[in-house]
């Protein structure tokens, strides 16, 4: 008997278990009237919180210190492989 295609073992067990999850989120979806709009404006929320927060807490220091974009690699690279700076393992 073949497990792997919705079979009475566990995959087929879970391969239920997520098409029913999966049925239950679609039909509640579909079935939203004023949810949609409020979502909507989530997610619009959720991009605008995004924008602002790379805007104002993730600099871009590296082309604000290096003029251009061989030098920049070059200090990325120097970083990455540069042995003194590593940390080595506390334990034992």
């Amino acid at each position: 008997m073949d497990n792997r295609n919705g079979g009475n073992g566990l995959f087929g067990h879970i391969g239920r278990l997520w098409l029913s999850v999966w049925k239950f989120y679609a039909d509640g979806f579909r079935n939203m009237t004023m949810g949609r709009s409020l979502w909507a404006l989530i997610l619009i929320k959720i991009a605008i919180l995004f924008l602002v927060f790379k805007l104002l807490f993730f600099p871009d220091i590296l082309r604000h210190d290096y003029p251009d974009d061989e030098s920049r690699a070059r200090a990325v690279r120097a970083a990455l492989t540069d042995s003194d700076r590593q940390q080595k393992p506390s334990y034992p």
